[in-house]
């Protein structure tokens, strides 16, 4: 680092982009804790540059971190393939603020870190999920998103085509108004809660799905649950008056509503809905311990 370039500018620059490079990271990654340990590998890298070769701070952050989290994702995907049972992201409370004073900016943003979409990505390969995070969730140009990646923007154009075919076909293809999905997230927590089957029947779709995730490490099913039925009894089978057995609080997650199972200062669980024409159509439950106990200090947990 040259003499001539004052630590406190650095610093500066690098917390302006730290936001956006940690969002890339994430979606990049899904995991909260692998994101953070790229941007600081970044950080380490930009305090290490010559500045004379930095022109624009924002993109050769933005390059570095990129590169290091396709490294990182395609160590993670390897050890992924002997995970226990199905694998959701690393869930994160959402609270865009300022950045995103925008009605429509936050809908994106928020639609690009949802769980749903964020299992979607993991089908992709580490380049198109690169390029799809960079263009759809952040609005990148395909020339930046090139040198990013050090390849022809064509190149990149295809990579981008590929993926936003491949993300369309998997993610769910219906918008809900915030305020409908609230509502029924809090009918349809409170009759599993308290192990309502009637309820749960009323609520979802025929063909839900329920997703379990906690890495062997807690009480999940090991394959995804399918059909009204099933779903709806083991609900109510496991979930029976958990309201007197847990603390129970809504919060943000992934840019939708979630409910958190409290045991003292450990959070147990995490329950989340996809809602499709007024029914439920698929529920997350995360339970791996390593996966939840990052949301502690958030929301004033």
């Amino acid at each position: 680092m040259p003499t001539d370039t004052p630590t406190d500018t650095l610093t500066d620059l690098f917390e302006e982009h730290r936001p956006m490079l940690l969002g890339v990271a994430y979606r990049m990654l899904g995991r909260a804790a692998d994101a953070e340990d790229v941007v600081q590998e970044a950080w380490l890298r930009w305090t290490a540059e010559d500045r004379a070769e930095v022109r624009e701070p924002r993109a050769f952050l933005v390059r570095i971190t990129t590169r290091l989290a396709i490294d990182r994702l395609r160590q993670s995907q390897a050890r992924r393939e002997s995970y226990v049972g199905p694998w959701l992201p690393e869930p994160v409370v959402t609270d865009f603020g300022p950045s995103a004073p925008d009605t429509a900016e936050r809908a994106l943003l928020a639609d690009s870190v949802s769980l749903a979409v964020l299992v979607v990505l993991e089908s992709l390969s580490p380049l198109e999920r690169a390029v799809f995070v960079l263009r759809e969730a952040f609005g990148f140009p395909y020339g930046e998103i090139a040198t990013a990646l050090d390849r022809s923007e064509a190149a990149v154009r295809q990579l981008a085509g590929r993926a936003r075919r491949h993300v369309d076909e998997g993610k769910p293809r219906y918008d809900v108004d915030p305020v409908e999905r609230r509502d029924l997230t809090e009918r349809f927590l409170a009759a599993a809660a308290g192990g309502d089957l009637g309820g749960l029947l009323a609520l979802l779709a025929p063909d839900v799905r329920l997703v379990g995730d906690a890495g062997g490490k807690a009480k999940t099913p090991l394959r995804i649950i399918e059909s009204a039925d099933k779903v709806g009894r083991f609900l109510a089978a496991t979930s029976y008056k958990a309201e007197e057995r847990f603390e129970l609080r809504f919060v943000e997650i992934n840019g939708a509503p979630a409910l958190l199972a409290l045991d003292g200062d450990r959070v147990d669980s995490l329950v989340q809905i996809e809602v499709r024409d007024g029914r439920v159509q698929c529920v997350y439950i995360i339970r791996n311990p390593d996966k939840l106990q990052g949301l502690l200090g958030s929301a004033g947990l």
